[in-house]
């Protein structure tokens, strides 16, 4: 009963903002054909035939790190913002309305269609035709669906850290030129938080690079990835097998042979042959691990070095105000030393006690108050040229 009355009043249009991001996907298929899902998590764990873990990972109100995982029909991808699940015959990508997605999309619907795709000719022979050539010219160089999404998805996230680090680069010179130039509290906050996006953007490519190098450590994560590999071998196409309308369509048959005739190739020689993914994983580790060079060398060290140069030209801006102000204090001290000596005079002359020598001698005022005022002023220039004689004040 105690917590009934503090029931918080929800943010209707917040919460239900979240749960249609959260329900949106886009589905491509392996002509480039997209299809936008509005389905609950479950229809895609069924879909997709993952676990529920599997598919938290890129849920986007939770914060997990970079992940690139091999499951039996499915590899789960979570990479920054692009959050994706790729089989071998369709991807489904996550929020494809964010602006950071949509570059993705419609790069993946330009290069998923194979590179050998249907070619529509006048007459059926001319395409029965087209279709053979297909099979010949694609046997050697045409990569399976999953990489070729993978690759896409690997391209994307390495230019947008890419995109990061550069803009960092060209926002942090100007920051401290303008820090050097004038020392105040905007610019040193302006500082301070280029100084931590820097940080986090080294921890956020790390982090892609860590996932990179873990998996061309281990084959078997390598292997895991080969989804139409794993596909043949569950269930291959036979002749004897093919439905009726693979039959009636020369084009498809042919190209679900030349799969056929690729996995068989494969499973004769090395079933676990990784080579093909681990030079694809290769050369984006490389792009990302030269990213994350040019942050820790390139930008962190001579962003440092600038720092540090900014730091020394500031406390030698400050030792100099600081030498001023006791230069100031100096002539202070000095002319309260001379005050006091022209203030004791007058506090002597100025007691209360009866003296004789003072009767019938007023005149003596006057100078005994220029004389004082001039012993004084003697006494400070005095002061100051001693001073300026040891160099602790400048001329």
């Amino acid at each position: 009963m105690g917590r009934e009355g503090h029931i918080v009043p929800l943010d209707t249009h917040a919460v239900t903002k979240k749960t249609a991001a959260a329900r949106s996907w886009i589905m491509l298929d392996c002509t480039g054909e997209g299809t936008v899902l509005d389905v609950d998590k479950y229809a895609i764990m069924h879909r997709v035939q993952i676990h529920a873990r599997d598919l938290r990972i890129l849920d986007p109100l939770l914060s997990y790190p970079s992940t690139i995982l091999g499951r039996e029909r499915a590899i789960v991808v979570n990479l920054e913002h692009i959050k994706a699940i790729i089989t071998a015959e369709e991807v489904l990508l996550r929020d494809p309305t964010d602006d950071n997605v949509i570059p993705i999309v419609e790069e993946l619907k330009r290069r998923l269609p194979p590179a050998n795709a249907f070619r529509q000719g006048p007459g059926d022979g001319n395409e029965q035709f087209n279709g053979q050539n297909d099979v010949e010219a694609g046997e050697e160089d045409e990569s399976p669906f999953e990489f070729r999404a993978l690759e896409v998805a690997l391209e994307a996230i390495c230019s947008f850290l890419d995109a990061r680090t550069t803009e960092l680069e060209t926002a942090a010179y100007p920051a401290l030129d303008e820090l050097t130039s004038k020392i105040s509290s905007r610019n040193l906050d302006r500082v301070r938080k280029l100084k931590s996006a820097m940080t986090r953007l080294t921890a956020r490519v790390q982090k892609v690079r860590d996932e990179l190098e873990q998996l061309l450590d281990d084959d078997d994560d390598m292997a895991d990835l080969y989804l139409s590999r794993k596909m043949a071998s569950s269930s291959p196409i036979s002749g004897s097998g093919a439905p009726n309308w693979l039959h009636a369509s020369p084009t498809i048959a042919s190209k679900i042979s030349r799969a056929s005739r690729a996995s068989a190739a494969t499973f004769r020689g090395d079933e676990n042959d990784v080579e093909e993914l681990e030079m694809l994983l290769e050369a984006y580790f490389m792009q990302v691990d030269g990213t994350l060079n040019k942050l820790t060398t390139f930008i962190f060290l001579q962003l440092r070095e600038y720092i540090d140069d900014t730091e020394d030209y500031i406390n030698i801006q400050l030792d100099n105000h600081r030498n001023q102000l006791i230069q100031l204090e100096l002539f202070l001290s000095s002319g309260t030393v001379c005050l006091s000596i022209y203030s004791l005079v007058a506090g002597i002359f100025g007691m209360n006690i009866p003296y004789t020598w003072n009767d019938g001698h007023g005149f003596m005022f006057k100078w005994v108050v220029i004389l004082s005022g001039v012993v004084c002023a003697a006494l400070f220039l005095l002061i100051i040229s001693y001073a300026r004689h040891k160099g602790l004040v400048g001329s």
